[in-house]
């Protein structure tokens, strides 16, 4: 792909993209927070609701949502612009938010989370999505650290809030907050969007075949999250589901294939960064969300820590990823081989996961910790670099679509990973954790079983980076548009010498 294939950008001012910039920020600390603040607060809502068995149906039913709908973002804000799409996104967080905190029982929260969900889907993506129709490649990752500062304020807030607020107010707090941040999102973002290049395309919207994706999604995660738990994983019910879900999948395939303009188009969907960039970012994601919503149950379970202190144990999981994902974006404005960083990155986790696995019951909370940071630097990596190489390989009028694609496969697999990592916990004795009050320890042999239904989940977390390590090593390395041979001045960093 090459730059001629881009539309000029408008020449906007400094000042107007740091105001565009800021507006998206307030509009990714919506989701970014969210995906943190909830972990901590879970095993206090199993209790306070009295229905720990279906807890995860609390992460289940938003990502279920949340991963449906990001398809249908990118497409309609390429069809009809970014600013109504975003602006959509944010007023149904707000609502479903809203919904989440008055919930009396975890059936009506789970059904508000999935309102939730349909807002939180478009809100990072299309974010990622305005970023690319104001920055080149190279730009994006100079402005790499105001990004990264709204998910080191969620990292770091998130957790400490979220069991902060648990343990000694109500754990509706947790969502009561959204409604400040969700309505200066939409007034940040209402105005300084105007000011937005417009690159759409008049299309239509493939809805018999986002209509077949959301059956297939939702078969799939229902089986996932029932097998093993609720019904057995031979029972009729699991089996129809799972067949149900391959059938749908196979009939997107065909309506990919048939259709006039399919939701996800097979020139994006065929493009080599694009098909492994996202299975990279589908794994690393997937991981990061999996042990965000699974370790505090660990933390509480079986190191008997409160909400609040596992709180804070949480925070190097996430403060690492935020680390890794800010040295690997800016890493891409000055190295023309920019996939060895985060490939050395990630075998570091593969192999801190591995040793984590192995002897989880036997660490102190100390050496736990160092694990979990050095395990989220290395997936922190992937994450930029799979965004910014995706949207650097596709044309500007695809770039809606093809963020999209890729968030859709990352939430994807989030879903997929929790429901694995659900089944297994919950399966495990994970109800038992949850159901306990802070004077009220596990048995001895609850405890034991315990323990070893985490080192099953690390394993698991181990399975799934190292199959992110592989889709990223598999991924061409492709010239980043923006990157130009400068002559090198005095004090001034040298930009990425392309060959």
């Amino acid at each position: 792909m090459t730059d001629s294939a881009f539309p000029p950008r408008p020449a906007l001012k400094p000042d107007e993209i740091r105001s565009i910039i800021i507006g998206l920020m307030m509009a990714m600390l919506l989701a970014a927070l969210d995906q943190t603040i909830v972990a901590t607060a879970m095993p206090t809502i199993g209790r306070e609701l009295g229905d720990a068995e279906n807890l995860p149906w609390i992460v289940t039913a938003y990502l279920l949502a949340s991963t449906a709908v990001t398809p249908l973002y990118g497409k309609f804000s390429d069809i009809h612009g970014r600013r109504i799409a975003l602006l959509i996104a944010i007023i149904l967080f707000i609502i479903g938010s809203l919904a989440c905190a008055l919930a009396p029982t975890m059936v009506a929260l789970a059904l508000a989370r999935g309102v939730q969900g349909l807002g939180g889907g478009g809100l990072i993506s299309l974010a990622q999505t305005i970023l690319g129709d104001i920055l080149s490649p190279r730009e994006r990752a100079r402005y790499q650290v105001f990004i990264a500062s709204v998910f080191a304020l969620s990292s770091l807030a998130g957790p400490l809030l979220g069991g902060f607020f648990a343990e000694h107010f109500h754990w509706s707090l947790i969502f009561w907050i959204n409604l400040p941040i969700g309505l200066a999102a939409f007034l940040m973002t209402n105005g300084k969007l105007r000011l937005l290049p417009r690159h759409e395309r008049r299309h239509s919207i493939d809805f018999l075949g986002a209509a077949i994706l959301v059956v297939a999604t939702v078969s799939l995660l229902l089986a996932l999250s029932w097998g093993g738990i609720r019904y057995p994983w031979g029972s009729p019910r699991v089996l129809t589901l799972l067949g149900l879900s391959i059938v749908a999948w196979a009939g997107f395939v065909v309506r990919l294939r048939m259709a006039r303009e399919p939701l996800i188009p097979l020139a994006v969907l065929g493009d080599q960064v694009v098909a492994t960039g996202t299975l990279a970012a589908c794994f690393a994601m997937g991981t990061f969300i999996g042990l965000t919503i699974y370790v505090p149950i660990y933390l509480e379970g079986v190191l008997g820590l409160t909400a609040s202190q596992s709180g804070i144990a949480l925070v190097p999981l996430m403060i690492g990823t935020v680390a890794g994902a800010t040295i690997s974006g800016r890493s891409m404005m000055y190295f023309t081989h920019y996939k060895r960083l985060p490939l050395l990155g990630m075998v570091i986790s593969v192999v801190t996961c591995a040793v984590l696995a192995l002897a989880a019951p036997a660490l102190p909370l100390a050496a736990l910790e160092v694990m979990l940071l050095l395990i989220s630097l290395g997936l922190g990596t992937i994450l930029p670099l799979a965004t910014i190489a995706i949207q650097n390989a596709v044309a500007h009028h695809q770039l809606g679509t093809a963020t999209a694609t890729m968030n859709f496969f990352r939430s994807l697999g989030g879903a997929l990973i929790v429901a694995v990592f659900g089944t297994i916990v919950i399966g495990g004795g994970g109800v038992k954790a949850i159901g306990i009050g802070n004077s009220s320890p596990l048995a001895a042999a609850d405890l034991a079983q315990l323990s070893r239904t985490f080192q099953v989940v690390f394993a698991a977390a181990d399975i799934s980076l190292i199959l992110a390590l592989l889709w990223l090593a598999l991924m061409q390395q492709r010239p980043l548009r923006g990157q130009a041979k400068t002559s090198e001045k005095a004090g001034e960093p040298l930009p990425i010498m392309i060959e």
